[in-house]
C-alpha cells in the first residue's frame, strides 16, 4: 500500500479508511497512542516474533477475534 515508514497514528487512519480491523504485533500500541474513537477494531498479537513460524499458531485465535470486533475494539490474542 506504500505505507512503509508511516507512524503508528497516521497508519491506524489510513487502515481506518480501507479496512476494519488493524492487526499489529506491537504490544505497546494501546499504550503509546490514544485510540479513543478510531474507526478501526485493532487485534494485538502477543507473539515473540514476527516470523511466519511464530504467527501461524495465531490464525484461529485471531480468526475468532475479529468476528465480534468493532470499531475502537482492542483485542490481545495469544496463541
Amino acid at each position: 500500500m506504500g505505507w512503509q515508514g508511516t507512524k503508528n497514528g497516521e497508519l491506524i487512519r489510513l487502515a481506518a479508511a480501507e479496512f476494519d480491523v488493524f492487526m499489529t504485533a506491537d504490544q505497546n500500541l494501546q499504550y503509546q497512542l490514544n485510540l479513543a474513537g478510531v474507526d478501526i477494531g485493532i487485534i494485538v498479537l502477543a507473539a515473540v516474533t514476527t516470523r511466519l513460524e511464530d504467527l501461524r499458531p495465531f490464525v484461529p485465535a485471531v480468526l475468532h477475534a475479529s468476528q465480534p470486533i468493532h470499531p475502537g475494539d482492542v483485542v490481545r490474542v495469544a496463541a
